[in-house]
């Protein structure tokens, strides 16, 4: 698993499990103490990411 998003806040970090599970994307979310300005940063596999980024991509844009 990668680190694939680390969101702003509580409500950013809502919206892009949001996207991520409509998409059918597993992932999961790990606090790391040293990285990140978010609740908890999003994780996705390797193999998943590229479809991770398009779909966050299409939501934000629309």
């Amino acid at each position: 698993m990668a680190l694939f998003y680390d969101p702003r806040d509580e409500s950013d970090l809502r919206r892009v499990e949001s996207i991520l599970r409509q998409g059918g994307i597993e992932y999961f979310l790990r606090k790391e103490p040293e990285v990140g300005i978010g609740p908890m940063q999003v994780h996705v596999a390797e193999e998943d990411m590229p479809r991770a980024e398009e779909l966050l991509i299409e939501r934000t844009l629309h």
